[in-house]
């Protein structure tokens, strides 16, 4: 099941009610969870593969630049 947006608010996945809070991890009409990533790593998990994989490779070349420099 996957979230639907409508410009400011989601739509619960399980009884599909429209939730106005942005920030809200659960559901405010049956509880369920609103399966949304917490912090700036849940968003990364939650978003494309392509940007993980763009970080852990970025940070890999600033890591080897820095022991390269020292």
């Amino acid at each position: 099941m996957e979230i639907e947006h409508f410009s400011d608010h989601i739509r619960c996945p399980h009884c599909h009610n429209i939730i106005e809070d942005d920030e809200a991890l659960l559901c405010l009409f049956c509880g369920e969870s609103l399966k949304r990533g917490i912090g700036f790593l849940g968003k990364l998990r939650r978003g494309a593969p392509e940007a993980v994989f763009g970080a852990v490779v970025l940070l890999l070349v600033i890591s080897f630049l820095l022991l390269l420099i020292f």
